[in-house]
């Protein structure tokens, strides 16, 4: 396997020579506070126990030990910028040189990398190193029916911050256990005060910053199914989005003076909780607003100018907390000239996950106005059972290329759960690694080998096709039109016509052998570590579910091409297959996640598996 590093630094000059590790040596602190020394260190000591079974002790000195192995030292430098570092490994010894504790943080992880793979004799090396954007974030979505299980966080904590990920945010909708609204969160299996509290201190102790992400606006319809708080709503039963009409309310009346004293009170019991000087309060796709009770505010002002000063009460409510905003810039994009009017200390979200979503364009508007902003780009894999490399490499690279071009101050890599969060956590590994990695250092990462870096650090199979393996499914629609899998399970009748209406049986046939030959791979795989058992296992499932959808497409397809109209008997035959698949979705929920969630996962899957579903008709 080549050597490979996750995130590649920026510049690394390989020397004559070798360091060869002993056990009697000690790894030396500089100028580096005592309480900072065992949390720096640590990546490195957990590093030793565990490939190498000897453990190197940390101190703190100003006279340097003949037994120094590694010295480690905080100091000005004009070539080392915030969060850099510089490594030298030499014959004699091992140099770590930052000006705050991140860099040295990040350089003991690349450190840490470097062993896993030379072992005991480390070629001598410098690297120069320092990220491309201050802010390199990770969104998860928790309220698209699956909470992951505290291990599952803590797992997906050490994973993003070997990739020098610096902030994680958990999107919420209902899924914090608020004390006054039991009735919204029960059935949900939601975060806890406590547990917020443990993971920002877990996120602390690795260098990350987690985030509060609560949707303040728009996304609510699971507050709103509850009849004590439909009055807050827009609108009382449904209203046109783009994608066709929603049955449901999302958003909240922007115009009502209860809508703001709503937000306050979670604002206040939220918040406390996270040490992050920074919310994220959403309000994105608030499509609903001006077709119910703020129609005439919005008629008369318009839409976006509502938006706003709805916005301007959620930063106001928010800066009582000492909480800067961030916030979701869909809205306020279809009236630029909004834009200025924004207060200079918040952080626009630019987000967008097509390959080719206009991030030049839509940076220019904010860097215009001097606001700060992010570019969110995402993992493309939700709707999809098993991901989309082509597009989320894509997308991952070109957010970072026009963000580092026009400077966004920082990069938030989103992993969303739309229609039942179907996908499992294995096929998000390959863009978030990506995603660190062109974040981090672009030009360096945009063509690096990727794969081997997950199979070396995260997945660590010895034959190299689990990592191989997760990669070719994502891509086994390249070059064919066969729209999201998961989306071909929501058709019905009427809505399959234009999607499926272009497709022939051979782009499925194509399809299905391409899957075929990823999943021969799995048969290398020495599946002994529980780990590994469990994705081969959500690997299979998630190919499984595909190819039931394709089935039930197939079947449509004959009765549009004969513009007949299919009844429900017609899909029967796939009825075994799909309790079959079913019941694994469900077994292999509670390996990560928690109950809450499942129902409504598996209610979604069994009403999309028929030929009617609520949402189309």
């Amino acid at each position: 396997m080549p050597f490979v590093l996750c995130p590649w630094p920026k510049k690394v000059s390989f020397k004559s020579g070798y360091y060869v590790l002993a056990q009697d040596k000690t790894i030396v602190c500089e100028n580096v506070s005592s309480a900072e020394a065992l949390k720096l260190t640590r990546p490195l000591v957990e590093i030793q126990e565990k490939f190498f079974h000897f453990h190197w002790p940390v101190q703190c000195a100003e006279i340097l030990p003949e037994n120094t192995a590694v010295l480690i030292r905080i100091k000005k430098n004009k070539k080392i910028p915030t969060q850099g570092y510089l490594l030298r490994i030499t014959a004699q010894k091992i140099y770590l040189t930052g000006q705050d504790g991140a860099g040295l943080f990040y350089g003991l992880l690349t450190l840490g990398q470097i062993l896993q793979q030379f072992r005991f004799r480390i070629p001598c090396l410098d690297i120069e190193d320092a990220p491309d954007f201050s802010a390199r974030g990770v969104m998860l979505d928790i309220s698209r029916s699956k909470v992951p299980q505290m291990k599952t966080l803590f797992q997906i904590i050490d994973m993003l911050a070997s990739f020098k990920i610096n902030q994680l945010q958990l999107y919420t909708e209902h899924t914090f256990a608020y004390q006054k609204h039991k009735t919204v969160w029960q059935d949900a299996s939601p975060l806890t005060a406590e547990e917020i509290l443990t993971l920002d201190r877990y996120c602390r102790e690795r260098f990350i910053d987690l985030v509060p992400n609560q949707n303040s606006f728009g996304h609510l319809e699971m507050w709103f199914k509850h009849k004590h708080y439909l009055p807050l709503a827009e609108v009382e039963k449904g209203y046109d989005a783009p994608w066709g009409y929603t049955p449901h309310p999302a958003s909240l009346c922007p115009t009502d003076p209860e809508s703001i004293k709503f937000v306050q009170e979670l604002f206040a019991e939220l918040l406390p909780n996270f040490s992050s000087s920074l919310f994220n309060v959403g309000c994105d796709e608030t499509f609903d607003v001006g077709q119910g009770r703020s129609k005439q505010e919005v008629d008369r002002k318009g839409r976006e100018r509502i938006w706003l000063d709805f916005f301007l009460k959620l930063y106001q409510a928010a800066k009582e907390h000492q909480k800067r905003v961030q916030f979701w810039a869909d809205i306020i994009l279809h009236n630029p000239k909004l834009i200025p009017q924004l207060p200079k200390d918040v952080i626009a979200l630019i987000w967008g996950y097509a390959a080719d979503h206009p991030f030049d364009q839509q940076c220019l508007f904010f860097k215009k106005a001097r606001i700060p902003f992010y570019v969110c780009p995402g993992t493309s894999v939700w709707n999809t059972f098993v991901g989309n490399i082509d597009n989320s490499f894509q997308n991952l690279n070109n957010a970072a290329q026009f963000g580092i071009k026009h400077g966004a101050v920082g990069f938030l890599n989103t992993d969303w759960g739309d229609c039942g969060h179907w996908q499992y956590l294995p096929f998000t590994y390959l863009p978030l690694a990506y995603g660190a990695a062109v974040a981090w250092a672009y030009r360096q990462n945009q063509n690096r080998d990727i794969v081997s870096a997950l199979n070396q650090f995260v997945l660590r199979e010895k034959s190299g096709q689990l990592a191989r393996t997760l990669f070719d499914l994502g891509q086994y629609r390249s070059g064919l039109k066969i729209p999201d899998p998961a989306w071909i399970f929501k058709y019905n009748f009427e809505f399959s016509k234009k999607p499926l209406a272009g497709l022939s049986p051979n782009d499925f046939k194509i399809s299905n052998q391409r899957l075929e030959r990823a999943l021969t791979r799995l048969r290398r795989i020495d599946s002994t570590d529980p780990e590994i058992r469990l994705i081969l296992r959500e690997i299979r499932n998630g190919v499984a579910m595909i190819r039931l959808a394709y089935a039930r497409a197939e079947i449509l397809l004959k009765f549009i091409k004969n513009n007949k109209i299919p009844r429900e008997k017609d899909l029967a035959v796939l009825k075994p297959r799909f309790i079959k698949n079913s019941a694994e979705h469900r077994n292999l929920w509670f390996a990560r996640n928690r109950a809450g969630g499942l129902k409504r996962s598996i209610h979604e899957l069994e009403s999309y598996a028929t030929l009617k579903h609520p949402m189309f008709t």
